[in-house]
């Protein structure tokens, strides 16, 4: 079952809840008994095992300068 995390606008309390994905925007009240909460974004890792030999390469930075023009002043 998914952990949901929440924060408590009332006492600022984060804490999370394990629940049904068919309930995960369901109100959450707080251990507290406050009512007033939002649900935080959480993120998610993941570690790959596919075989690349290596870390993966950075983006390629463009050269040349930049702007709107890709280079020197602007039109």
């Amino acid at each position: 079952m998914p952990s949901y995390a929440y924060r408590c606008r009332s006492c600022g309390d984060t804490f999370e809840m394990s629940r049904p994905m068919a309930q995960a925007a369901d109100p959450a009240d707080c251990p507290q008994g406050h009512a007033d909460t939002v649900k935080l974004l959480t993120t998610f890792g993941t570690v790959s095992r596919g075989g690349g030999g290596g870390a993966p390469s950075a983006p390629a930075v463009p050269s040349g300068g930049g702007g709107c023009c890709g280079g020197g002043g602007c039109c």
